[in-house]
């Protein structure tokens, strides 16, 4: 499957963005997406995904084929025991960000508050958690990116929320423009697939609130960076420690001319 987006691909020999997995429904590449200075992300170099557990033998055959030789898994401890990646020649890095989302919820359900613009805000701060508490995950993520060797996997139990704002950051960092950022982070909407069998102690319209993505989530975590750091340049900077060396550096390796 190829998404047809103008700012998607940049060709109609490009690669297909999303691949079509049966055990992992959000697999998608970080390639083809422009920057401001005229490059582009290079093609089967990063990929976002939701969790690796559920891969059928076909699919595992797919990823082998692309090369992976890494992931970085942004799930908490529990989550990585209930889906262990089934490739065993992907070397696994455990960048742990602890589930908050669903235990709020329940905990406003229990108090007779739930409704889904309380699940939305719950939401939004999860993602500004991000940048208070867990900084520390994306920094780690980005020295494996300057020393790792691609093709690499970034992703978390669904590759939306963890991984959509990682995502976002490698983008940032990159140059893309954020419009083009936002694009790549809302096709989460097009091809996730929910587990219908998660969660379903919570409401219907709270549950949707929950298994997608919207704008106003990932602004939400580029308030906090905001707030936080004064702006984004300070915060890759002085929080993911990116200066100049390493910026060029990330540059060099992923994008192309």
């Amino acid at each position: 499957m190829q998404d047809k987006s103008p700012q998607g691909n940049s060709g109609q020999d490009a690669p297909a963005r999303h691949l079509a997995l049966q055990g992992a429904s959000n697999f998608r590449d970080l390639g083809g997406y422009p920057t401001a200075d005229g490059r582009t992300t290079r093609w089967r170099h990063i990929f976002r995904s939701n969790h690796l557990g559920q891969l059928t033998a076909a699919d595992v055959e797919i990823v082998r084929a692309l090369g992976v030789r890494s992931a970085f898994d942004f799930r908490g401890v529990e989550e990585r025991a209930a889906g262990v990646c089934v490739i065993n020649e992907i070397a696994v890095h455990s960048l742990p960000i602890e589930p908050t989302v669903v235990a709020a919820l329940r905990g406003e359900l229990a108090r007779g508050r739930l409704t889904a613009p309380v699940a939305l805000e719950l939401m939004r701060e999860s993602y500004r958690n991000y940048v208070r508490h867990n900084t520390a995950s994306f920094r780690t993520l980005f020295g494996h990116l300057l020393e790792d060797r691609a093709p690499l996997v970034i992703h978390c139990t669904a590759g939306k929320d963890r991984t959509g704002f990682a995502s976002a950051l490698i983008l940032h960092a990159l140059g893309v423009p954020d419009d083009v950022i936002a694009e790549d982070y809302l096709l989460t909407n097009q091809h996730y697939k929910r587990d219908a069998t998660a969660a379903t102690d919570l409401p219907e319209d709270v549950r949707n609130a929950i298994g997608s993505v919207e704008a106003s989530y990932l602004a939400a975590a580029f308030e906090a960076v905001g707030a936080e750091y004064g702006d984004l340049e300070t915060y890759l900077r002085d929080g993911l420690k990116l200066g100049a060396a390493e910026r060029s550096a990330l540059k060099e390796r992923y994008l192309k001319s």
